[in-house]
């Protein structure tokens, strides 16, 4: 099943919404320019490869925005992610940095706990994710005053209440345009544009993390039901998205 096909469906508002998340990305940009010529700008998009994110660098590149864009390379994407994350480096005009783990540190976690670690509790998890994404992450938003990501409002509950310029995180200033769109928005904006997507979005994954973290949805299920599925819904975080106000509960990643 083509994932545009089964999705598009564009609000009745969906013009107001991309003005609105237009206006509020060339304003980040402006707002976090670099300090000098030839210098990189304070503001990089964070880029799961997800079809919010594809929407996002479309934007990014389509307006000329100088703002970065990075990727945190695991070494647990599924193959299909990783053949996008190619695609959109060979033909991005704006170059996509890609971060991965520190090798040492996955292999003496590995050793230690077991290529299974990530099932046998909550606590081996948690420490999967900081290795191969939080402190990835860091490294690429060091020297950044701000970054962007493709949260919604609607991609879960814990999200209800995401606002499109987050300040609860002192060191950065957090940038979602996309808050209000709904999944149908997302799609029409990608089949309006022909953006090349992940195809497993064709498969029933709304939600594309790790491959042993990410699974097909059935009809009905939460968009972010196929993520750390095992586990209960007030566990399912990372912590890329925590804020220094939220408490764990209510985090998602």
């Amino acid at each position: 099943m083509n994932a545009t096909k089964l999705h598009a469906r564009a609000s009745a508002n969906f013009d107001a919404k991309l003005d609105q998340s237009i206006a509020l990305l060339q304003q980040a940009a402006r707002d976090f320019a670099p300090l000098s010529a030839g210098e990189a700008a304070l503001i990089s998009q964070a880029s799961s490869l997800g079809a919010e994110d594809m929407v996002i660098t479309h934007l990014i590149n389509s307006l000329g925005l100088n703002v970065g864009i990075f990727v945190l390379e695991t070494g647990k994407l599924h193959a299909p992610t990783l053949a996008l994350l190619q695609r959109l480096q060979a033909h991005s005009p704006t170059p996509i940095e890609v971060f991965k783990p520190v090798a040492e540190s996955v292999l003496q976690f590995v050793a230690r706990e077991g290529e299974q670690a990530m099932y046998k509790s909550i606590e081996l998890r948690k420490a999967c994710c900081h290795i191969r994404k939080m402190e990835p992450l860091e490294r690429a938003l060091a020297g950044k005053q701000a970054w962007i990501t493709g949260l919604r409002r609607e991609q879960s509950g814990a999200r209800a209440d995401v606002p499109q310029v987050d300040h609860s995180d002192s060191r950065r200033v957090k940038f979602n345009p996309l808050t209000d769109w709904t999944w149908g928005d997302v799609w029409h904006f990608i089949a309006l544009n022909k953006i090349d997507y992940n195809p497993l979005h064709d498969q029933f994954y709304p939600s594309i993390g790790c491959a042993p973290c990410t699974r097909a949805i059935s009809l009905g299920e939460d968009f972010r039901s196929g993520r750390w599925w095992w586990e209960s819904e007030a566990a399912k975080e990372c912590g890329l998205h925590v804020t220094q106000s939220s408490s764990l509960e209510k985090a998602t990643a």
